[in-house]
């Protein structure tokens, strides 16, 4: 069939009137059309998804119009056959859902080369900006890590744990006067929270007021560009997106520089920039001694771009974990009344302390709530990763190379663990150990070589604000019908931004020292 096209087209004299070339036009185009449906189900083969699909754009509209729908149908598809995968077809490109928790795995633990490229956002490469810590791999990767893992340890997450609380209670209070009398939608002001307290606990005093209103305004225009079609043209959301990640990027570049300087000076660090650079730094001093060129990862800008990866993926994780805490935590009023009577055991709002370290362990069961706040409604739900070559997923089946692969953990959280449809935290008690049992299944933080390096501070935070927000404030849903729904905002929260009637409840709030205090 292509061949006759072809001669035909080769064949049209040159001297055609363009009323005459339509019909060949239209030819060209029915040709590559149908071209592309058989492309599409070349790659599909057997498993269930769209038999047809629209030319370049597939199922995207459905998709930006509706998320939740779009993956609810995706997860229907995979259920539908034993194989435990489905396929779809967006801006041109062909992708498969994983819901199957062992296939999951299959692909979060071939990350490599010449198997899965992790990049985080189907578009993401273009958006995140040359200097990403999500599309390294191999030993390059490992060294990063090897890297990083002085931000996290019992020492610094100490540091970072005092500035949490003094961020969650400023905020807390405010969020009680602006509910006086009626309810507030909190996901923005859970986002803003969240968003000073990345600032302060990853740059600290490193980012004056004007360069934080600056930070608050492009972290806004790349959260709307992370849900719109690629269209990278002047104007356009994407974007604006992009650039806004190059001028965040830079930002915390600036940031690193005045953190070195800082720590060349031997003084304590006070954020995680100063834990990373006091390493690097004695690094970089070593090289100069020897007379070698500088240790890889340590320019400002190539940190610069890593501390970018750091802020995304605390953001809006975090605020996605903390509306669902309150959400649930307000329809099982037996896990708040459990959480308010351990934490009142360890810690008191009139005692003026923050939480220490020692009394977060101590908080056996916020933690478990935590934690089954994250099995339940796991953040980031989806973690694309693209085909760098064919790749075997089964017996039967090869993911063909270029193909974007979406590994689900929202579906693999509700696999394996006893009534996984039901919200109950005693599964990670000491006596269950169902975090032990179904380690598999709980893919909130990722798995192989690219788990999330922050899940201790992550599951840190979300653990103090339950512990403080359940403490300093009594609250209650604003429900209506469907508000508790799934949407997707880039993370998934609550359909009606989780809104709340807020009261104090302490009879004082706990008086803490500022940011600006600690060091003196």
């Amino acid at each position: 069939m292509s061949n006759t096209l072809i001669k035909s087209v080769l064949s049209i004299p040159t001297s055609l009137s363009l009323t005459q070339l339509i019909p060949y036009l239209i030819c060209f185009i029915l040709f590559f059309l149908l071209l592309e449906q058989i492309s599409y189900l070349n790659k599909k083969r057997f498993i269930p998804g769209p038999s047809l699909v629209l030319p370049f754009i597939g199922n995207a509209i459905p998709l930006v119009r509706d998320p939740t729908k779009f993956w609810d149908l995706q997860s229907t598809l995979a259920k539908s056959t034993p194989l435990g995968f489905s396929a779809n077809y967006l801006i041109g490109n062909f992708i498969v859902f994983i819901r199957d928790t062992e296939l999951c795995h299959k692909v979060f633990s071939n990350v490599k080369p010449n198997a899965f490229h992790l990049v985080g956002h189907p578009f993401g490469k273009k958006l995140f900006g040359e200097h990403n810590l999500i599309y390294m791999m191999g030993q390059e990767h490992k060294n990063l890590r090897r890297r990083i893992a002085p931000n996290f340890t019992p020492k610094a997450l100490s540091t970072y744990t005092t500035l949490q609380q003094i961020i969650i209670l400023k905020h807390l209070k405010s969020w009680v006067e602006k509910a006086r009398e009626k309810s507030i939608s909190i996901r923005v002001l859970a986002r803003d929270m969240n968003l000073e307290t990345s600032q302060t606990v990853f740059v600290g005093p490193y980012l004056g007021l004007k360069a934080r209103e600056r930070f608050e305004r492009d972290y806004f225009l790349f959260n709307v560009g992370l849900m719109k079609l690629p269209f990278d043209f002047p104007g356009t959301a994407f974007r604006n997106a992009r650039l806004a990640v190059d001028r965040l990027a830079g930002t915390l570049a600036s940031c690193t520089a005045m953190s070195k300087a800082k720590m060349e000076k031997a003084e304590e660090p006070s954020c995680l920039i100063d834990f990373w650079m006091q390493d690097t730094i004695r690094e970089i001093q070593e090289s100069k001694v020897n007379g070698i060129t500088a240790p890889p990862f340590s320019t400002n800008a190539e940190i610069g771009g890593y501390l970018f990866d750091f802020l995304f993926a605390a953001q809006d994780a975090s605020t996605s974990s903390l509306l669902w805490a309150v959400t649930l935590l307000d329809s099982h009023p037996e896990v708040l009344d459990k959480v308010r009577k351990e934490v009142a055991g360890i810690w008191s709002p009139e005692s003026d302390e923050l939480i220490t370290a020692d009394q977060l362990r101590e908080m056996k069961y916020t933690q478990a709530v935590a934690r089954e706040v994250v099995r339940y409604r796991p953040p980031a739900t989806l973690v694309p990763h693209i085909a760098a070559e064919n790749f075997p997923l089964t017996e039967s089946y090869s993911i063909p190379k270029g193909a974007i692969v979406f590994p689900s953990a929202f579906e693999s959280s509700f696999q394996g663990f006893t009534e996984p449809d039901r919200f109950d935290p005693d599964r990670f008690s000491d006596e269950r150990q169902e975090d032990q049992i179904f380690k598999r299944n709980f893919l909130a933080f990722g798995a192989g070589p690219h788990q999330c390096v922050g899940q201790r501070y992550a599951l840190n935070h979300l653990v103090l604000f339950i512990a403080m927000f359940t403490s300093l404030i009594d609250f209650k849903r604003d429900r209506t019908d469907g508000c508790d729904e799934i949407v997707y905002v880039p993370t998934i929260c609550p359909k009606d931004d989780c809104r709340v009637f807020l009261s104090k409840r302490c009879a004082e709030y706990p008086s803490f020292p500022g940011v600006q205090e600690l060091g003196n």
